[in-house]
């Protein structure tokens, strides 16, 4: 007998999120997780990411019984910075004229939450984006055109952000964005949810 199954959930209200998952095919629901997303003392970026991505996973288990629950969180450092996102355009400002011309290193965290067996898989994948040197002007112009206030980084690689790179480096274009597509869709294979099946 073909068991049928679970169902997803994405814990998350973002877009960029949201749009990732919907290029799979795959049938989903959002909603917010509500954590606190306060780092804790001597926490290394990978495994802040990698917290707050199974805490926001599990945060929703109650709510959502039997779901498979996704989660998802994202910094970036700069200078030895864990930087998150901007929410302004000063502070916006300041993370690209940190990072002009430097290599930053994004940090994603992904956690796929069972439900059903109350058990997570969890991982953090990195991804380098050098910058290339940055004008007063262009990352005025940059943050005008495109207002990435809600993105780790102050950018929209997706959009006009490309314009401010030398080279990207990681194994998957998505966890810039925020979603780790290809770790992700290893992990719902694992539990018997494959896109082309």
């Amino acid at each position: 007998m073909i068991m049928p199954s679970p169902d997803i959930l994405l814990a998350s209200t973002s877009v960029y999120r949201k749009a990732l998952l919907e290029k799979t095919g795959l049938t989903f629901t959002c909603a917010a997780p509500n954590i606190d997303e306060t780092p804790v003392p001597g926490e290394s970026p990978a495994e802040l990411v990698k917290r707050l991505a199974q805490s926001k996973a599990t945060a929703l288990a109650s709510a959502y019984p039997g779901h498979l629950i996704i989660g998802s969180d994202q910094v970036c450092v700069i200078d030895g910075n864990i930087t998150g996102k901007p929410h302004t355009f000063d502070n916006a400002f300041r993370q690209l004229q940190a990072a002009s011309g430097k290599t930053v290193t994004f940090y994603t965290g992904l956690s796929l939450y069972n439900g059903e067996t109350q058990t997570a898989q969890t991982l953090c994948e990195t991804f380098d984006v050098t910058f290339r040197p940055l004008t007063a002007e262009e990352i005025t112009g940059y943050l005008h055109r495109e207002e990435p206030y809600d993105c780790a980084g102050s950018f929209k690689c997706e959009g006009l952000g490309i314009t401010l790179f030398d080279s990207l480096t990681g194994r998957d274009p998505n966890t810039l964005i925020g979603l780790p597509l290809i770790a992700l869709l290893a992990f719902l294979r694992e539990q018997g949810i494959n896109p082309l099946i």
